[in-house]
């Protein structure tokens, strides 16, 4: 049987590497990007696994004063739907993570989702 030294030392490695795992997830999940798009594509917004912006498009065809609220409404929803393909991929390389690691699915560490 391993003494209390030992033990903790072996908690201390554990904490430490998963704590380095978790600071390359951070940034691997910020250089992955996703598109968000609505009305069919001519609004995109395009964000990181992380959630950033990192730039919106809008096509020419919904300049017009007149339609001022749909393009809102339009940007409103490729927002959502960046941010909701950003929380996917997070979830997923988490997983991927946690799997790598021999945690159990489902195992809620910390800090890990």
């Amino acid at each position: 049987m391993k003494s209390m030294e030992e033990m903790m030392a072996a908690a201390q490695q554990a904490a430490e590497t998963i704590q380095k795992q978790m600071n390359e997830m951070q940034v691997k999940l910020d250089s992955i990007e996703v598109e968000g798009t609505a009305g069919g594509g001519l609004v995109k917004v395009r964000a990181s696994a992380k959630g950033r912006i990192l730039g919106v498009a809008i096509d020419d065809s919904l300049m017009n004063v007149d339609d001022k609220q749909i393009l809102e409404d339009l940007v409103a929803a490729a927002f959502n739907d960046a941010r909701d393909r950003a929380d996917r991929v997070s979830n997923d390389q988490m997983k991927e993570m946690q799997s790598s690691m021999g945690l159990p699915p489902g195992f809620n560490l910390p800090g890990l989702g």
